[in-house]
């Protein structure tokens, strides 16, 4: 394996990560040698995500804990639990997110609202406050929030959700410059529209979905393991030198 992308010795946490774009950081993480807590709301789900991954790269290196993102308690239990299980962590990947709400912003009522921006934002903030202080004390780490092209233009359909998007990128730049001088890296990743279930809504819908791809310049939406390779890439020693930014993966949907 080139060193460029070895993660051997190196541990994850990935949350949202029992399918869609988790699931294939966390397969791909695994691929390139890290170990990896797999975990999501529900325990058989990331148990049947980490018996798929484990058989896929042939050794035990994924591992399932459930956490609720929207639980404080919850979140400890999980670095707690990454901590115990392989000594440290890492690598951490903030892909969970929520978005009870599709419509315009008018008609969303104030718990959809604020379950958006708490499981989106407040939520990322909480882990990597549990997981960056023995990172900045190691001197090493990388973390990687999962934004979103929406967080860079508008929508009449998911307006709180872009707005939540945005926020983690600023705070992917803010972390990253009081991190950075102790050797920890922070970043986003803002996918397009990418076929996963939490995105249904979107790309079955024959309207949204030919608006999309006809303003992209692949002409098609695109699939998670399309994103999973930019983690790896945050994660490795290939991204050592990059920190706060926010990388579009979009198949060319915000330069058209």
């Amino acid at each position: 394996m080139p060193k460029l992308f070895d993660l051997s010795g190196k541990s994850a946490i990935v949350t949202g990560s029992s399918r869609g774009i988790g699931k294939a950081i966390a397969h791909r993480l695994a691929e390139h040698g890290a170990n990896v807590v797999v975990s999501s709301r529900k325990l058989e789900a990331c148990e049947a995500a980490v018996a798929e991954i484990n058989a896929a790269v042939g050794r035990d290196a994924a591992v399932a804990c459930a956490a609720n993102i929207s639980s404080k308690e919850e979140l400890q239990a999980l670095v707690d639990f990454a901590d115990a299980t392989f000594g440290k962590v890492d690598i951490l990947v903030c892909n969970a997110a929520s978005n009870p709400y599709f419509g315009p912003m008018g008609g969303i009522g104030d718990e959809q609202f604020q379950k958006i921006l708490q499981n989106n934002i407040v939520s990322n903030h909480w882990i990597i406050q549990m997981a960056a202080p023995r990172m900045l004390e190691r001197g090493d780490g990388s973390i990687v929030i999962i934004s979103s092209i929406g967080g860079l233009k508008a929508s009449e359909v998911i307006g709180a959700y872009n707005i939540s998007k945005a926020a983690d990128m600023q705070l992917a730049r803010n972390l990253a410059a009081e991190f950075g001088p102790r050797g920890v890296r922070v970043n986003a990743i803002c996918p397009g529209l990418v076929r996963t279930d939490f995105a249904r809504a979107l790309w079955e819908n024959p309207a949204i979905l030919k608006a999309s791809t006809d303003r992209s310049c692949l002409k098609r939406i695109g699939e998670p393991d399309e994103i999973a390779g930019m983690a790896v890439f945050l994660a490795s020693p290939a991204g050592a030198f990059t920190t706060g930014q926010s990388f579009v993966i979009d198949g060319g949907a915000t330069i058209l």
